[in-house]
């Protein structure tokens, strides 16, 4: 079964989540620290970090991007029914 590491944020709005991808990008802020600072997952303790999960376990919005798109880019915002996701694949096994 396949499997993958990832960290994300989840915001309420896709303004915020669009903002915090332009500061990452620019190196103005860390992926951690965004997380620790924005996020409202319980993740956010961890700098956003999921750990390792096997497809499936996420939400089907979730898994198209961490399951297909590139490693060590952060992708979104991503809506789901929890909110607003910018999500950093780290591995996929």
């Amino acid at each position: 079964m396949a499997k993958a590491t990832a960290r994300h944020i989840l915001v309420n709005n896709e303004k915020l989540a669009r903002k915090l991808k332009k500061e990452i990008i620019k190196n103005e802020i860390t992926f951690e620290k965004a997380a620790k600072k924005f996020s409202k997952c319980p993740s956010k303790k961890s700098g956003g970090n999921l750990g390792t999960f096997s497809k499936g376990e996420m939400v089907k919005e979730f898994d198209n991007i961490v399951f297909k798109e590139d490693l060590h880019r952060v992708h979104g915002p991503i809506r789901t029914e929890f909110g607003f996701h910018l999500i950093e694949i780290l591995a996929r096994y």
